[in-house]
């Protein structure tokens, strides 16, 4: 078994979420959260910044660390564990641009309850969960927008 990290955000704009629609040739369809491969000499935040914006064109702001999710997956020749750390990140625009190299072939942002039911696979749902609460409860108090975090 091989053991690969990545790391993702919970981009918000307005309330909204983004997410990014992939197909890979009708093999595999779905929506999810821009994520993805730490790179050499990379930080955790680093590469979910910089993931963020190769897949959406967003440029996002991290608010604050929300967690790590865990998932097994099978290649033709291997099975992959994969941990992800996610981010909550707020962005200062509607705008994004799926990447059209990588399958994305629609991106947007959703309400919370139509992003929950969106989404594709259960862990992204319970990291979307816990980020909106997050950004609710900063809200709240009169503090979203204001990095939690070092980046």
């Amino acid at each position: 078994m091989t053991e690969a990290t990545s790391c993702g955000g919970v981009v918000i704009f307005r309330g909204k979420i983004l997410l990014l629609y992939k197909n890979v040739r009708n093999r595999y369809e779905g929506w999810v959260l821009p994520k993805g491969t730490v790179e050499a000499g990379e930080t955790f935040p680093v590469t979910a910044l910089r993931e963020v914006e190769e897949e959406t064109g967003v440029k996002a702001t991290i608010i604050k660390y929300v967690g790590k999710s865990q998932y097994t997956f099978s290649t033709m020749k291997e099975e992959i564990e994969k941990d992800v750390h996610w981010y909550l990140m707020m962005s200062d625009s509607y705008y994004s641009k799926p990447q059209r190299e990588e399958f994305f072939v629609y991106s947007g942002y959703y309400k919370y309850h139509e992003a929950y039911h969106l989404l594709k696979f259960s862990n992204e749902k319970q990291i979307l969960e816990k980020a909106y609460s997050e950004y609710l409860a900063l809200k709240k108090k009169n503090e979203w927008g204001k990095p939690v975090i070092e980046e």
